[in-house]
Order: structure tokens, then C-alpha cells, then sequence
């Protein structure tokens, strides 16, 4: 279960990928913040890169655009190709939980599905402000090592090797590893659209 060094410019790359999509949405700064209850100067330093978001901070901006937290992983590219090797995976470590996040899905796939794996550390929780999208987005976690705990809405399961889960991506969710060892999962996020 050894983790991949997170790419150093893969912080720089959420930003302007960030910057992009907010233009592409036609929000201003302000807009985004009234829409995300992010505030306006957190997604100015987010894009310019002068402080690393964690995942709920990206969920709620994900969520003001009408996208997926893939979103900010899924880095247009020149080439389609329908391969990614793991060395070629961007890997991104949420700074609140210490959680590591591969977005495993070819850079060039023009499908509404995306794969990550995530390596989920001992005792740590990620929680959610999940709103409802449209299109609707659906949800699958599965799990690969360990134990995690997930909570959609009010609901609580606990996850065993093997077991998977799926819920839309329409209210609050927490993740929480509630052992003593790190937990491996992965998630699939199918969105009803093809995704950006």
C-alpha cells in the first residue's frame, strides 16, 4: 500500500484548472463565494495558488459549478489516449485528513465515469456538503483494504473489504476510517452527461 509522492505542480494545476472552470461557468469570484460559502479571497488564494484547498473546501466549490470533485483532477490533455499508466496518475494528498486521492481514469477518456483510488489514513474523517447536480451523479465506493465507515444523509454503513456502496451524490457524506490502519477504496463517479 505504498503511496505515490504527490506530483509538485498538481496544486498549481487545481488552481488554474479552478480559474478555468469558474470562467467557463461565467461566475465571478463573488458569485462562486455567495453560491459555495466559500469566501471570495479562499478561491482568490486557491487560484492563484497561495493555499491548497482541502477536499470539502474543493467539494463545495465542485458543487457551485455544477460538477464533481473529479473535476479538478481530470486535466484536459492533447493526446486521448484511452491509457494511463499508474506513473502517469495524478495523485493529490487532502492537507485536513492527510487522505491520498489518484484520479486513475485516462486523462483523455470522454466518458461520464471516473475511477480514483484513495488510500484513506487510520482514525481520520472527510466530510461533505454534497448538494444535488444536474445531471444527477451517482456514487460507488468500494472497498479494496481495511474498514471505513461512510454516512450519506442519516444513513451509516460500515464497509469491510469487498463490501461496496452506492448512493447519488445529493446530500451530506462523511467518510471515517474508524481503525487503527489505513483503508483502501475506490470510487466510482458516474455522472449522467459526459463529464468536462
Amino acid at each position: 500500500m505504498a503511496a505515490t509522492p504527490q506530483a509538485p505542480d498538481l496544486n498549481e494545476r487545481i488552481a488554474g484548472r479552478l480559474a478555468v472552470l469558474r470562467d467557463e461557468s461565467g461566475l465571478s469570484l463573488q458569485a462562486l463565494a455567495d453560491q459555495t460559502g466559500v469566501s471570495r479571497s479562499m478561491i482568490s488564494l486557491i487560484e492563484r495558488g497561495e493555499s491548497s484547498a482541502t477536499a470539502a473546501v474543493l467539494e463545495k466549490l465542485a458543487t457551485g459549478l455544477g460538477l464533481t470533485l473529479a473535476s479538478f483532477f481530470d486535466f484536459p490533455t492533447q493526446s486521448a489516449s484511452p491509457l494511463a499508466r499508474r506513473r502517469e496518475q495524478p495523485t493529490w494528498v487532502d492537507p485536513a485528513s492527510g487522505y491520498l486521492r489518484r484520479a486513475v481514469t485516462p486523462a483523455g477518456a470522454r466518458s461520464g465515469t471516473r475511477l480514483v483510488e484513495v488510500l484513506f489514513p487510520a482514525g481520520k474523517r472527510v466530510s461533505y456538503d454534497t448538494e444535488s447536480r444536474s445531471p444527477p451523479v451517482d456514487q460507488h465506493v468500494w472497498v479494496l483494504e481495511g474498514e471505513i465507515e461512510v454516512t450519506v444523509g442519516k444513513q451509516s454503513w460500515q464497509l469491510r473489504r469487498g463490501d461496496c456502496l452506492w448512493f447519488a451524490l445529493n446530500q451530506k457524506t462523511a467518510f471515517h476510517n474508524t481503525t487503527q490502519r489505513a483503508a483502501r477504496y475506490a470510487v466510482i463517479v458516474s455522472e449522467g452527461g459526459r463529464t468536462r
